[in-house]
């Protein structure tokens, strides 16, 4: 396990190593494995750029993002312009299903609702947004409706774990209570398991995973 300090710097070389934010504005901060970032930026998608980068980092526990967007001179839009130009993106984007997704913005601040059959449909809306000029935050309120049975989730999972060459399918139990699917068994690396995890989350109307297979040498 590394130490809090090590921690802390790879975390800043993985800041300064990402083009898209300014490093010089954000600090970090660590106790036992838990990242704080704080400090300012210029746009929300800097924002969430920073906490993905910092979740890259091998040893990090979780993030607390304490960052606070301010927008650059210029960079200031009304929330209906907000909303207006976020119809669009998610109009545009053909992974988001059309007419399915209503805009909130409050602020600058997007919410997102309705439902959906996919995650991948939930986070392709988040991310036709969050890139906005003007948007200073996302509250992703879409909701995952499964249009299958529990039992039919479970199948296609299974299917699509037989098919795959890089995990053991035999050696996973999966369960479904409602749209929530539990994973359960014994695999030989990180790699695999994170695969069945993807498995699990491909299929249609997954809302949750719970993953507990555990990893074996």
């Amino acid at each position: 396990m590394k130490k809090d300090s090590q921690l802390q710097h790879d975390v800043l070389a993985e800041l300064e190593y990402e083009p898209m934010i300014d490093a010089a504005e954000i600090g970090v901060s660590v106790e036992d494995g838990i990242v704080t970032l704080n400090g300012r930026v210029r746009n929300f998608a800097e924002l969430w750029t920073a906490e993905r980068a910092v979740l890259r980092v091998a040893g990090v526990k979780a993030v607390a993002n304490e960052i606070e967007v301010r927008m650059i001179s210029g960079g200031e839009r009304n929330d209906a312009d907000i909303a207006r130009t976020a119809l669009n993106a998610l109009a545009w984007n053909i992974y988001v299903p059309q007419d399915r997704i209503k805009v909130e913005v409050e602020k600058g601040w997007v919410t997102l609702k309705g439902t959906v059959e996919h995650r991948y449909h939930k986070e392709a809306a988040e991310n036709a947004v969050h890139h906005m000029a003007g948007v200073r935050g996302v509250s992703n309120m879409i909701v995952i409706k499964p249009l299958v049975t529990p039992a039919e989730v479970r199948e296609k999972i299974e299917k699509a774990l037989e098919r795959s060459a890089e995990v053991d399918a035999q050696r996973i139990k999966v369960e479904t209570v409602g749209g929530k699917v539990i994973l359960r068994g014994n695999l030989r690396s990180w790699a695999e398991r994170k695969e069945v995890e993807r498995a699990a989350w491909s299929a249609p109307g997954v809302s949750e995973v719970e993953n507990h297979i555990v990893v074996i040498s």
